[in-house]
């Protein structure tokens, strides 16, 4: 230790013995001494040991080691010096010549390794910048797609309220649910009544009323266009495709692109075609402009269109319709229109029927076997095979491809082998209501497109009879499932799922003596499921089924405030209630009920529109709205979202609900989801 403090100092150390001379106190000292500072001061530099041609190693005489070291380190600084100047110079040849040895092999690995440093650094900053180039590329173009480009997704408000024309009475204008703009939500297509002005101070005018369709945009309720009409239109249908068989969505989106880029406007999906049907004539009109394709004289038409199979190999669904017999002896005539030019295909099939009452149907059902069968009746219920409607129209015995089919278990049904109708229902009440068993179609029942049909023409049916009377009848063999007499059913029953066994149930409302009672009503069984008692708001409006992403469905129905079980019913028959209340039910929570809306406004008509991105679903419902004066009402169009009514309703707690506190309510019905059916 005071060698290497007396080198660090410059000083001179303790001088050691003789060569050859002996001293073990010396020697133990001289050689620790010599091992730190080969560790510390003579660590091999350029690749170079000790005992190399710089200068003695370690068996050199112990006396001179210490001057020696000092001689190395300064041999050794200025090789560094010297290879510093060379790499300056970019010469591969020392300061010294050809004399500097080893010390120029030295500097040469020196600067190597300074080269190779140097292309490590290169190599580094190449990988560095090879990847933060792409990520900002990357991060440049989503941000101009952000903010440059528009976003083709329709907007859609959380509510939105359109004043369209006057209302006389209660009569519910038709409309239909479509994507007619092709921003996939689904627009509003309505009839409109428009008082005119000349007609409120005097009534000899021949035509005080206006008439027209108007089309609003779903998410925004903007008037996208409006098309007069001559006459007032008593049915709304949408869907019907007049593009070649075979064609995807996709494909057709693909078409619309093109039309983009060829016109530099932007268009729906290609030819989204509605069906406007008035008391003598049919036409389809172009759903994203308003403009005809076509019209036709149709003589009284009694309902709405069904679309039924290709019958004329054009790859369009042809068209069937019910209409008043021209010859005043027939009770019913069955019509067959081409859906591509609305002509008329062979001639009108009458029926004679053996009953008088409201007209059920037409509807369109397929067997198990493939085979078709037309749904219709007055007051009663008959079906009758399209084959034969089709070859007592046109005359023909060769039938076209798909009536090919037959199926042996419906032929066995028919009385006789000369019959022509199959004998579905008749008894000592008449027939009001015949519907689909299928969760959801209510809601959208004015569509034609292929979807629809395919779903209401596999499934059972729900039969109502003289406003008393609920059965289900299975579409398999034409058997009853199961009665239910209730009484005073004043409007369409509504499927939905409210338990979990697969079968769609059914919401029913009866209104007697100023009470109001809704039920749900097991599909399977015909039990009741859940039943509370209201004030009657005297409305006669269907409710309405919502399909959640869990697979059960919210029910959604008007009524006015809920009776208490010892509330004396006498004291219900007061005046009519002010306001009418939105409820909706969950099957999770049967005794808690959300208010959605509360008016005064009468509603007229309502129908269920989904945003599949949004996973939510909006309530547009018709509204008659009273206005100061002499004059009519108005017709108010209103629409809200489902979840964001959700968010501020009003939670109604039923008798019996002591289960979940109000944060866990909230928190349920806050997080619901929808879905399309």
């Amino acid at each position: 230790m005071a060698a290497a403090l007396s080198r660090a100092l410059k000083l001179p150390g303790k001088k050691g013995s003789e060569l050859g001379e002996y001293d073990p106190l010396t020697q133990a000292d001289s050689e620790d001494e010599s091992e730190e500072d080969d560790l510390v001061l003579n660590y091999p530099r350029n690749g170079l040991g000790r005992g190399s041609c710089l200068g003695p190693g370690a068996t050199e005489p112990r006396s001179s080691r210490t001057g020696k070291l000092v001689e190395e380190e300064e041999l050794e600084e200025e090789e560094e010096e010297e290879g510093w100047r060379a790499g300056r110079k970019e010469r591969g040849v020392g300061l010294g010549g050809e004399g500097a040895g080893l010390g120029d092999e030295g500097v040469g690995a020196g600067q190597v390794g300074e080269l190779e440093g140097k292309k490590a650094r290169v190599r580094g900053a190449m990988r560095t910048a090879a990847f933060l180039v792409p990520l900002a590329c990357a991060t440049l173009i989503v941000l101009l797609c952000a903010f440059l480009v528009p976003c083709q997704q329709g907007q859609v408000q959380q509510q939105w309220e359109t004043q369209l024309g006057d209302v006389n009475g209660v009569t519910s204008p038709p409309l239909a649910l479509w994507d007619v703009d092709g921003d996939d939500v689904e627009d509003l297509v309505i009839a409109v009544t428009k008082i005119s002005n000349s007609s409120l101070q005097t009534s000899s005018l021949g035509n005080s009323k206006e008439y027209s369709v108007v089309t609003l945009r779903g998410g925004t309720g903007e008037l996208l266009w409006r098309r007069h009409l001559n006459e007032p239109v008593s049915s709304v249908q949408c869907g019907l495709r007049v593009t070649a068989p075979g064609i995807s969505r996709a494909e057709r989106r693909a078409v619309a692109q093109r039309e983009v880029l060829q016109t530099g406007h932007t268009g729906p999906d290609p030819s989204p075609v509605c069906l406007l049907i008035s008391p003598t004539h049919m036409a389809v009109i172009n759903g994203s402009t308003g403009k005809k394709m076509w019209e036709v004289p149709a003589g009284e038409v009694e309902s709405q269109a069904v679309t039924v199979p290709d019958l004329q190999g054009d790859g369009v669904p042809e068209l069937l319709v019910a209409t008043l017999p021209a010859d005043q002896e027939s009770d019913l005539s069955l019509v067959l229109h081409s859906g591509k030019t609305g002509s008329l295909i062979g001639q009108s099939v009458n029926f004679n029927l053996t009953a008088q009452g409201k007209l059920i149907g037409p509807l369109l059902h397929e067997t198990a076997a493939g085979a078709f069968y037309i749904l219709f009746g007055l007051g009663t219920v008959e079906a009758v095979s399209l084959r034969d409607i089709y070859k007592k129209a046109t005359g023909r015995t060769a039938m076209p491809p798909s009536l090919s089919v037959t199926d042996p278990i419906w032929e066995k049904q028919r009385k006789t082998n000369l019959s022509t109708l199959i004998h579905i229902y008749s008894g000592p009440e008449q027939a009001e209501y015949l519907l689909p068993l299928v969760a959801g179609l209510c809601n959208n029942h004015n569509n034609l497109d292929v979807a629809s049909k395919e779903n209401s023409s596999h499934s059972d049916w729900v039969l109502v009879c003289g406003n008393s009377r609920v059965s289900i009848l299975r579409q398999r063999d034409i058997h009853t499932a199961w009665t239910l007499n209730s009484s005073a059913i004043h409007s369409r029953p509504v499927a939905g799922h409210f338990n979990d066994d697969g079968v769609p149930d059914l919401l029913i409302q009866q209104s007697a003596n100023g009470v109001r009672k809704v039920q749900i009503i097991d599909g399977a069984s015909g039990r009741c499921l859940w039943e509370v008692e209201f004030v009657c708001p005297r409305l006669v409006l269907e409710g309405s089924s919502i399909m959640t992403t869990s697979g059960q469905s919210v029910f959604l129905f008007w009524a006015g405030d809920p009776l208490l079980p010892l509330r004396n019913i006498t004291k219900v028959n007061t005046p009519e209630p002010v306001f009418r209340k939105l409820f909706l039910l969950h099957p999770d929570y049967p005794r808690i009920l959300q208010q959605l809306i509360s008016t005064t406004d009468t509603a007229l008509t309502a129908t269920v529109s989904y945003q599949e991105l949004q996973k939510d679903a909006s309530y547009l419902v018709v509204l008659s709205r009273p206005v100061s004066g002499l004059g009519p009402g108005a017709q108010v169009v209103k629409s809200l979202s489902v979840r964001a009514s959700l968010a501020g309703a009003f939670t109604l707690h039923l008798e019996g609900d002591n289960r979940a506190s109000t944060f866990q309510i909230n928190k349920f019905f806050r997080g619901l989801s929808f879905r399309q059916q």
